[in-house]
């Protein structure tokens, strides 16, 4: 068939459906549930991409090449487009949002097609008083915890149906609170191996590795020596770690040294999460930043990071405050914040800048702040105002402002910080070390999920790529991209058989238009999907489907390297 029209080549296949078991010469053909032609096909490893066919058999990737000879059921024409291995999201907080709709809509749309759970918090371990401390923290999206562990959690979500695949860190954070429940302590010997002990049963229901979150409460409680025992565990059955470091502004470079002597001692490949110099004084630091990542990685190390494509951050008031007024849990914070003493030493720290705590508030600035998600509807007409904003309109100063709300509405309130800087950006996604992350929920523009504002980073991350930064602005290729989606993180967590498209591997695959492909999400207007991909397979069955979400929920728990069930 070689010569022949794409059109005409793709309907000759099809034909030869219905001609095939009339063929008597005992000549072989090659028989596929799904060939994808016509494409250009970037295999992962950041080659340029090559014309080329994609046959799919059951869950996986056989073929790669001239398919012209084979037969089909389904062809899919990709006549203009790129074929390139599913995406993976490197830091997803979809824990919640899938159990409430499956599809995982925002990253389906975007190409993503494995999440990756844990920063500092998992789903699991839990005992009794973790399951009611999360189920008290659960927003416009409530739900019974039913399991245990980490394992029983990811059955649980995939038992459900969902359409991407995930996977999970098991949280130091969680395994923390296991024991030593939210006060500011050191484990005993004791308790440390117990929480080594909770690390090595999650490793071996497929967990990937150790993940913390440094600034928060009552993670940033962990000292050192403690992180350590915990990553060495994870070591045991070939795990990593990933952190959210203890700063990513004043304290930056003595957190990324913090991280660096954790891999050094344990062994451990390690993963900044969201990679930034955060707030204006800072932003200078990055290139110090790439220089002790670089020195580390040449000295053997396995360092790297990963970064969503925006100036701003997203996550609590909570961040706007001192570590020690939290100690204890929500309700030991809030009665704090009550006591007229107590409220004016935390905002004379919330307005210096001289505090050893990461202290977003000073370096976003209430202008650099914006309310996007709380629990109590009486305080939603905020959504979308600046903490300035909301203060002029309260009376009441900003510190004061941030304090008030917190206690009116019964939790650490969602808000965005403008903290980061366009050059820092475009600089750190040139660094081939780098990979990416959403940071967010998959979510969808309707139902529950309009009763809160959001970053748009949940709705644009990896489109913003691709679009604005590799076919607009030419900061890195289009194979480059694609490599940093998929090969490496996949490298990164060890896991098997995914992030490149080559036999034997998984069909997870993300079919785009590069010409199109676009983030529409903004600050102001979040809740907006992206467009110009076109088709999206998990797991072999076809998600997406000309742009439109099909209902499969072919998702799977993709396991770490510890998963007992790899000897079965």
């Amino acid at each position: 068939m070689i010569g022949l029209s794409r059109t005409l080549r793709a309907f000759l296949i099809f034909l030869a459906v219905g001609i095939i078991a009339s063929c008597s010469d005992g000549n072989e053909v090659e028989v596929y549930d799904v060939i994808i032609m016509n494409g250009t096909v970037y295999d992962g490893s950041g080659h340029a991409g090559v014309l080329a066919d994609v046959g799919i058999r059951g869950d996986r990737i056989v073929a790669v090449g001239d398919l012209s000879g084979s037969v089909t059921t389904k062809v899919i024409d990709a006549d203009g487009l790129a074929v390139a291995p599913g995406f993976i999201n490197m830091l997803s907080w979809a824990v919640d949002s899938l159990i409430h709709d499956g599809r995982g809509l925002s990253d389906i749309k975007q190409g993503v097609t494995l999440e990756i759970f844990g920063e500092g918090v998992s789903w699991g371990p839990f005992n009794e008083d973790l399951k009611e401390t999360f189920k008290a923290n659960q927003g416009d999206i409530t739900y019974d915890i039913t399991w245990t562990t980490l394992g029983e959690y990811l059955d649980f979500i995939t038992d459900k149906g969902i359409s991407p695949n995930v996977a999970s860190y098991v949280g130091a954070t969680t395994v923390r609170m296991y024991y030593l429940g939210e006060d500011d302590i050191d484990p005993t010997p004791e308790q440390l191996e117990g929480m080594q002990e909770l690390v090595r049963e999650a490793m071996r229901e497929g967990a990937i590795g150790v993940a913390s979150s440094l600034i928060y409460a009552p993670a940033s409680y962990a000292e050192t020596p403690e992180l350590i025992a915990l990553v060495s565990a994870a070591v045991e059955y070939g795990g990593g770690y990933i952190s959210h470091m203890r700063s990513e502004g004043k304290y930056l470079l003595e957190a990324v040294g913090e991280l660096i002597t954790i891999a050094r001692e344990t062994g451990a490949h390690a993963e900044i999460y969201h990679l930034k110099a955060a707030g204006q004084s800072n932003w200078g630091k990055l290139e110090e930043v790439f220089s002790m990542v670089e020195a580390a990685r040449a000295e053997g190390l396995e360092i790297t990071a990963d970064m969503y494509t925006y100036i701003a951050g997203a996550t609590g008031l909570d961040a706007s405050m001192p570590t020690w007024v939290q100690a204890g849990g929500f309700d030991a914070w809030v009665a704090r914040l009550q006591d007229p003493e107590i409220r004016a030493e935390v905002i004379a720290e919330m307005q210096s800048g001289d505090v050893e705590w990461e202290n977003l508030f000073h370096d976003a600035g209430p202008d650099g702040m914006m309310l996007v998600a709380f629990k109590n509807p009486d305080l939603r007409h905020y959504i979308g105002m600046t903490l300035t904003e909301v203060a002029l309109a309260r009376g009441t100063t900003p510190a004061e402002t941030v304090l008030d709300l917190v206690i009116e509405d019964g939790s650490r309130v969602g808000t965005i910080y403008f903290l980061m800087t366009e050059e820092n950006v475009k600089k750190q996604i040139a660094r081939p070390w780098v990979s990416f992350d959403s940071d967010a929920g998959a979510l969808a523009p309707e139902g529950v999920f309009l009763l809160s504002g959001t970053h748009p980073r949940a709705y644009g991350n990896f489109a913003r790529l691709l679009g604005k930064y590799v076919r607009d602005e030419k900061v890195i290729s289009l194979a480059e991209a694609i490599r940093r989606l998929t090969s490496l993180p996949a490298a990164n967590i060890k896991i098997r058989d995914r992030g490149s498209l080559a036999p034997g591997f998984y069909a997870d695959l993300a079919i785009f238009d590069p010409d199109k492909i676009q983030d529409h999400a903004t600050f102001a207007e979040p809740h907006q999907l992206a467009t110009g991909m076109v088709h999206v397979f998990v797991n072999g069955e076809q998600v997406l489907r000309d742009g439109e979400h099909t209902g499969a929920m072919p998702g799977r728990v993709v396991r770490g390297p510890g998963w007992t069930g790899w000897q079965d």
